[in-house]
Protein backbone atom coordinates (compact mmCIF):
# COMPACT_ATOMS: atom_id res chain seq x y z
CA UNK A 1 0.00 0.00 0.00
CA UNK A 2 1.90 2.90 -1.41
CA UNK A 3 0.76 6.36 0.19
CA UNK A 4 0.23 9.09 -1.87
CA UNK A 5 -2.37 11.50 -1.01
CA UNK A 6 -3.07 13.98 -3.36
CA UNK A 7 -5.86 16.61 -2.35
CA UNK A 8 -7.28 18.47 -5.16
CA UNK A 9 -9.74 22.15 -5.48
CA UNK A 10 -13.27 21.40 -6.06
CA UNK A 11 -13.57 21.94 -9.76
CA UNK A 12 -17.21 23.28 -9.63
CA UNK A 13 -15.53 26.35 -7.18
CA UNK A 14 -13.54 27.44 -10.37
CA UNK A 15 -10.40 26.94 -8.57
CA UNK A 16 -7.45 25.44 -9.49
CA UNK A 17 -6.48 21.36 -9.16
CA UNK A 18 -3.97 21.21 -6.44
CA UNK A 19 -1.46 18.38 -6.67
CA UNK A 20 0.80 18.69 -4.12
CA UNK A 21 1.69 21.20 -1.66
CA UNK A 22 4.23 23.03 -3.09
CA UNK A 23 1.97 24.03 -5.75
CA UNK A 24 0.07 25.61 -3.31
CA UNK A 25 3.31 26.99 -1.26
CA UNK A 26 4.29 28.47 -4.40
CA UNK A 27 1.47 31.39 -4.56
CA UNK A 28 2.03 34.46 -6.10
CA UNK A 29 0.18 36.33 -3.98
CA UNK A 30 1.70 38.47 -1.13
CA UNK A 31 0.83 37.38 2.15
CA UNK A 32 2.41 37.64 5.81
CA UNK A 33 5.77 36.03 6.25
CA UNK A 34 4.38 34.26 9.53
CA UNK A 35 2.11 32.39 7.14
CA UNK A 36 4.32 31.81 4.73
CA UNK A 37 6.13 30.08 7.26
CA UNK A 38 3.62 28.17 8.33
CA UNK A 39 2.39 27.32 4.88
CA UNK A 40 6.30 26.17 3.97
CA UNK A 41 6.57 24.13 7.22
CA UNK A 42 3.17 21.91 6.71
CA UNK A 43 4.33 21.40 2.71
CA UNK A 44 7.72 20.33 3.63
CA UNK A 45 6.53 17.55 5.91
CA UNK A 46 3.45 16.56 3.37
CA UNK A 47 6.38 16.68 0.99
CA UNK A 48 8.40 14.27 3.29
CA UNK A 49 5.55 11.73 4.40
CA UNK A 50 3.79 11.45 0.86
CA UNK A 51 6.27 9.65 -0.65
CA UNK A 52 10.63 9.23 -0.33
CA UNK A 53 11.50 12.89 -0.74
CA UNK A 54 13.96 12.83 -3.42
CA UNK A 55 17.03 15.30 -4.06
CA UNK A 56 15.21 18.53 -4.44
CA UNK A 57 12.73 17.94 -0.91
CA UNK A 58 15.59 16.92 1.04
CA UNK A 59 17.98 19.98 -0.26
CA UNK A 60 15.08 22.15 1.09
CA UNK A 61 15.80 20.39 4.47
CA UNK A 62 19.02 20.87 4.22
CA UNK A 63 18.70 24.41 3.51
CA UNK A 64 16.60 25.34 6.86
CA UNK A 65 18.89 25.74 9.56
CA UNK A 66 20.25 29.07 7.51
CA UNK A 67 16.84 30.64 8.47
CA UNK A 68 16.54 29.12 12.46
CA UNK A 69 17.51 31.71 15.08
CA UNK A 70 17.17 30.91 18.82
CA UNK A 71 17.39 27.67 20.84
CA UNK A 72 14.01 26.64 21.35
CA UNK A 73 12.92 23.25 20.36
CA UNK A 74 11.29 23.75 17.04
CA UNK A 75 14.88 25.26 16.39
CA UNK A 76 16.79 22.77 17.38
CA UNK A 77 14.14 20.17 15.45
CA UNK A 78 15.17 21.96 12.59
CA UNK A 79 18.91 22.22 13.13
CA UNK A 80 18.51 18.37 13.62
CA UNK A 81 16.30 17.53 10.38
CA UNK A 82 18.92 19.80 8.44
CA UNK A 83 22.01 17.78 9.75
CA UNK A 84 19.73 14.48 8.81
CA UNK A 85 19.42 15.34 5.67
CA UNK A 86 22.65 16.22 5.14
CA UNK A 87 24.25 13.23 5.95
CA UNK A 88 21.55 10.71 4.54
CA UNK A 89 21.19 9.90 0.96
CA UNK A 90 18.28 9.44 -1.17
CA UNK A 91 18.51 5.39 -1.51
CA UNK A 92 19.01 5.19 1.95
CA UNK A 93 15.58 7.88 2.50
CA UNK A 94 13.77 5.57 0.39
CA UNK A 95 14.44 2.23 1.94
CA UNK A 96 13.97 4.05 5.01
CA UNK A 97 10.39 5.19 4.05
CA UNK A 98 9.25 1.51 2.90
CA UNK A 99 10.27 0.04 5.58
CA UNK A 100 8.10 2.88 8.12
CA UNK A 101 5.48 2.93 5.71
CA UNK A 102 4.97 0.22 3.30
CA UNK A 103 6.57 -2.81 4.60
CA UNK A 104 5.58 -6.21 3.38
CA UNK A 105 1.53 -5.81 3.59
CA UNK A 106 1.84 -2.92 6.43
CA UNK A 107 4.89 -0.80 7.67
CA UNK A 108 5.82 -0.18 11.39
CA UNK A 109 3.85 3.04 11.36
CA UNK A 110 0.27 3.36 9.99
CA UNK A 111 0.17 7.19 9.89
CA UNK A 112 -4.12 8.11 8.98
CA UNK A 113 -6.05 9.49 11.61
CA UNK A 114 -8.50 6.88 11.34
CA UNK A 115 -6.21 4.42 12.68
CA UNK A 116 -4.64 6.42 15.48
CA UNK A 117 -8.13 7.42 16.92
CA UNK A 118 -9.96 3.73 16.59
CA UNK A 119 -7.45 1.51 15.42
CA UNK A 120 -9.39 0.67 12.46
CA UNK A 121 -9.09 2.25 8.81
CA UNK A 122 -11.70 3.96 7.28
CA UNK A 123 -13.37 4.76 10.04
CA UNK A 124 -15.82 7.45 11.46
CA UNK A 125 -13.27 10.33 11.25
CA UNK A 126 -12.31 9.73 7.53
CA UNK A 127 -16.00 10.24 7.45
CA UNK A 128 -16.59 13.24 9.25
CA UNK A 129 -13.09 14.51 7.43
CA UNK A 130 -14.76 14.09 4.11
CA UNK A 131 -17.34 16.09 5.03
CA UNK A 132 -15.36 18.90 6.31
CA UNK A 133 -13.50 18.78 2.78
CA UNK A 134 -16.55 18.95 0.75
CA UNK A 135 -17.30 21.78 2.56
CA UNK A 136 -13.96 23.26 2.05
CA UNK A 137 -14.02 22.89 -1.45
CA UNK A 138 -11.53 20.14 -2.06
CA UNK A 139 -12.20 16.99 -3.73
CA UNK A 140 -10.10 13.64 -3.92
CA UNK A 141 -8.21 13.00 -6.55
CA UNK A 142 -9.37 9.89 -8.84
CA UNK A 143 -5.71 8.72 -9.09
CA UNK A 144 -5.41 7.92 -5.85
CA UNK A 145 -6.43 4.76 -3.79
CA UNK A 146 -5.13 6.29 -0.46
CA UNK A 147 -7.80 7.93 1.99
CA UNK A 148 -7.65 11.52 2.75
CA UNK A 149 -6.82 11.17 6.73
CA UNK A 150 -3.40 10.19 5.33
CA UNK A 151 -0.73 12.52 7.65
CA UNK A 152 0.60 14.39 4.14
CA UNK A 153 -2.67 15.01 2.71
CA UNK A 154 -4.06 16.89 5.66
CA UNK A 155 -0.83 19.35 6.49
CA UNK A 156 -1.63 19.58 2.15
CA UNK A 157 -5.19 20.81 3.46
CA UNK A 158 -3.64 22.75 6.12
CA UNK A 159 -1.06 24.38 3.76
CA UNK A 160 -3.70 25.01 1.46
CA UNK A 161 -6.17 26.97 3.86
CA UNK A 162 -3.14 29.06 4.93
CA UNK A 163 -2.22 30.19 1.20
CA UNK A 164 -6.15 31.20 0.06
CA UNK A 165 -6.28 32.95 2.88
CA UNK A 166 -8.82 31.06 5.18
CA UNK A 167 -9.65 32.66 8.64
CA UNK A 168 -7.62 31.85 11.49
CA UNK A 169 -10.75 30.75 12.93
CA UNK A 170 -11.30 27.96 10.19
CA UNK A 171 -7.87 26.90 10.14
CA UNK A 172 -8.21 26.18 13.59
CA UNK A 173 -11.59 24.42 13.60
CA UNK A 174 -9.87 21.89 10.99
CA UNK A 175 -6.49 21.73 12.88
CA UNK A 176 -8.40 20.88 16.09
CA UNK A 177 -11.14 18.49 14.62
CA UNK A 178 -9.34 16.55 12.31
CA UNK A 179 -5.11 16.69 12.91
CA UNK A 180 -4.85 17.88 16.57
CA UNK A 181 -6.62 14.69 18.69
CA UNK A 182 -4.02 12.24 17.11
CA UNK A 183 -0.56 14.11 14.97
CA UNK A 184 1.07 14.56 18.63
CA UNK A 185 1.20 10.82 18.87
CA UNK A 186 2.03 9.93 15.19
CA UNK A 187 4.98 12.38 15.47
CA UNK A 188 5.68 10.89 18.77
CA UNK A 189 5.87 7.56 17.50
CA UNK A 190 7.95 8.15 14.33
CA UNK A 191 10.74 9.99 16.25
CA UNK A 192 11.45 6.65 18.11
CA UNK A 193 10.81 4.34 15.40
CA UNK A 194 13.03 1.30 15.11
CA UNK A 195 13.02 1.66 11.46
CA UNK A 196 13.99 5.48 11.62
CA UNK A 197 17.22 7.12 11.34
CA UNK A 198 16.22 10.32 9.26
CA UNK A 199 12.71 10.29 10.13
CA UNK A 200 13.53 10.47 13.55
CA UNK A 201 14.47 14.23 13.00
CA UNK A 202 11.30 14.63 10.63
CA UNK A 203 8.94 13.25 13.91
CA UNK A 204 11.08 15.40 15.75
CA UNK A 205 10.43 18.55 13.56
CA UNK A 206 6.49 17.55 13.15
CA UNK A 207 6.17 17.18 16.98
CA UNK A 208 7.70 20.56 17.56
CA UNK A 209 5.88 22.36 14.90
CA UNK A 210 2.39 21.23 15.76
CA UNK A 211 2.78 21.91 19.17
CA UNK A 212 3.67 25.51 17.79
CA UNK A 213 1.12 25.48 15.64
CA UNK A 214 -1.52 24.22 18.49
CA UNK A 215 -0.57 27.43 20.45
CA UNK A 216 -0.49 29.59 17.71
CA UNK A 217 -3.93 28.52 16.71
CA UNK A 218 -5.58 28.89 20.43
CA UNK A 219 -3.93 32.45 20.70
CA UNK A 220 -5.02 34.01 17.40
CA UNK A 221 -8.65 32.55 16.98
Amino acid sequence: MSPQPDIRRDKQNNGPEVVTPSAAVQDEEPYPEEQRYRAGAYGLLASLLRTPPGVEVLSQAVALPARAEGKDEMTVSISMLGLAARTTTESAVNDEYHALFIGLGRGELVPYGSWYLTGFLMEKPLSLLRDDLVALGFERSAQTREPEDHVAALCEVMALLITEGRSLERQSRFFETHMSPWIGRFFQDLSTADNAVFYRAVGRFGSAFTNLEQRYLAMEV
